[in-house]
């Protein structure tokens, strides 16, 4: 099968908790070494892992002196212990969706499995909504579910974590494929913080989430 590259969509939609405050602390630095400065200054240097992650992020790729630029590289040096779909442990990337919905329904899944895991009947979290441009060509996996079940696995990611991080490491800028938890819902993980261009904060929400049922409550708590 040949692969095809396809743009992503336009706008994308990413949902970040608000116990992660929006710290400004990149937007306004102008060199690399004033990054890594505000890095140590925010104390993210301290943690070791942080640290690694920083230096296999190449410099270039670095975000700085543009607005939300935090939200930017704490996506990327910020990461999950396991690692998500389409990345490993040892560097994060960018995760969005095409519609707002979808974003919320994967968000929603992830909350659930929390519940889950920690004997909640119910738990809620506030979110920001993050609107944001990718730019570059992104390896199209869209409607490949049945040809590439083991990237599509709803409980592995076993398989898609060592695709993902081949084409990370090849330059390319990320990949487009269909969301596992919103049928008809399409998703994009960006591997180039630079091309995760105008990131804007828009609407604040509270999503609630019950561990025995998948029906998910959103209200809108304010808007950006």
């Amino acid at each position: 099968m040949t692969d095809v590259f396809s743009a992503a969509p336009a706008p994308s939609y990413r949902l970040i908790p608000s116990k992660f405050p929006p710290i400004g602390l990149f937007d306004t630095v102008a060199t690399a070494a004033d990054a890594e400065a505000v890095m140590e200054l925010a104390g993210w240097t301290n943690d070791r892992l942080v640290e690694e992650r920083l230096r296999r992020l190449p410099e270039e790729e670095w975000v700085y002196g543009r607005p939300n630029s935090s939200i930017v590289m704490a996506t990327f040096l910020h990461v999950q212990p396991a690692g998500a779909r389409f990345n490993g442990a040892e560097l994060g990337a960018w995760y969005a969706a095409a519609a707002f919905r979808t974003a919320a329904i994967e968000v929603a899944h992830h909350l659930r499995r929390e519940a889950v895991a920690t004997r909640l009947p119910v738990l809620e979290r506030t979110f920001r909504t993050y609107t944001a441009s990718l730019a570059g060509e992104y390896l199209d996996l869209r409607g490949q579910q049945a040809a590439r079940p083991d990237l599509y696995a709803p409980d592995s990611y076993g398989a898609s974590q060592v695709l993902g991080e081949s084409l990370r490491a090849s330059g390319k800028a990320g990949i487009l494929y269909d969301s596992v938890r919103h049928t008809g819902g399409t998703n994009v993980v960006a591997y180039r913080p630079r091309n995760i261009l105008r990131v804007t904060q828009a609407d604040h929400w509270l999503l609630m989430v019950q561990a025995s049922s998948p029906r998910i409550s959103l209200k809108q708590l304010s808007t950006a």
